[in-house]
């Protein structure tokens, strides 16, 4: 029998702090009425201090590997979808390894901005059915308030932070597990999100660096026509190669980054409200750990249940885009 990369369970964590649409008035010049005509946000949780991408991946990691009832030294690999590490290197993921005992995994970050927990997953999954592993912990994480220029109205009403992670394990008679991954990009589009200081090319406090954006820049309107037509197009693509269609959906959980954008995808697929999951008005869009977040709170109100099937998709800097299919 084939091995199927099987969600045995899911963890969560936001950020205490709570800041709303009211509260970002008063620090540029915007209105709770333009974010959620905008975007749908009304508000999003903000790390303090110290708090950051891998304390918070660390807390949904905990969380998901209780309830699995996995032990950490169990783990195999852990897979960390995120662009907002704590350090450029080493990786969340190998901060996430010691934490958690998992002294027998290998650990590794995937850089897809948005689309990192899909990336992520696929890659999980992949590993899992080739037999390479048999226990894998895939989380999605970010950060990104850290990096946001906070009087850029345009991009600072948009995103919030939050971390979510699923145990998958391989399995055999069954027909539960990710069902099929659909991984895209197109580099030349690149330009129209970036974070352009921190890396070898602009190094922090280099001439090289002078003038070049320290902050993350998005070029909204581009952004908005590449998202609206990928998200469609990732979603039919991965059904056919699942040999289904639309109709054998019982839920769909897109990446949380405006409501205008999902309710597109949700329209062209021709599926009802009832089956679209959203929570983007109390995150904002949360990037890694936006939609393991869904799927964390679609399964606490259980929308989810086991043999349930659920779409993903997702898009992001890079530019990238994919969908998972899931027999939860």
């Amino acid at each position: 029998m084939n091995k199927r990369a099987v969600i045995q369970s899911v963890g969560h964590a936001v950020p205490s702090k709570v800041l709303t649409n009211d509260d970002l008035e008063r620090m540029v010049d915007t209105s709770d009425e333009w974010i959620v005509q905008r975007t749908g946000i009304k508000e999003r949780h903000i790390c303090q201090g110290d708090e950051g991408t891998g304390s918070l991946a660390l807390e949904a990691s905990r969380e998901a590997l209780e309830r699995s009832g996995i032990p950490a030294s169990e783990l195999d690999l852990i897979v960390c979808g995120t662009v907002t590490g704590d350090y450029i290197w080493p990786s969340t993921a190998c901060m996430l390894q010691t934490e958690l005992g998992a002294n027998n995994a290998g650990a590794y970050d995937v850089s897809a901005a948005c689309a990192g927990f899909i990336y992520s997953l696929g890659t999980a999954a992949a590993m899992i059915e080739s037999g390479h592993a048999q226990n894998v912990l895939v989380v999605g994480a970010d950060a990104l308030s850290k990096q946001v220029d906070w009087t850029d109205r345009s991009t600072c009403v948009l995103f919030g932070d939050g971390a979510a992670a699923v145990v998958v394990r391989g399995e055999t008679d069954t027909d539960r597990g990710v069902i099929e991954t659909v991984l895209m990009a197109d580099g030349s589009g690149g330009k129209y999100i970036t974070y352009e200081v921190g890396g070898t090319k602009y190094p922090v406090g280099s001439p090289q660096a002078e003038g070049r954006r320290d902050k993350v820049y998005m070029a909204g309107a581009e952004v908005y026509r590449f998202a609206v037509q990928a998200m469609g197009d990732a979603c039919c693509k991965v059904l056919e190669k699942a040999g289904m269609t639309p109709d054998d959906v019982d839920l769909f959980v897109p990446h949380q980054a405006n409501l205008r954008i999902i309710e597109s995808a949700a329209k062209r697929l021709g599926l009802p409200d009832h089956r679209v999951f959203v929570n983007v008005a109390k995150y904002g869009n949360t990037s890694g750990g936006s939609i393991p977040l869904g799927l964390y709170e679609a399964n606490e109100q259980g929308l989810l249940t086991k043999g349930s099937v659920v779409m993903t998709v997702g898009f992001g800097a890079g530019l990238v885009w994919g969908a998972n299919l899931i027999r939860w």
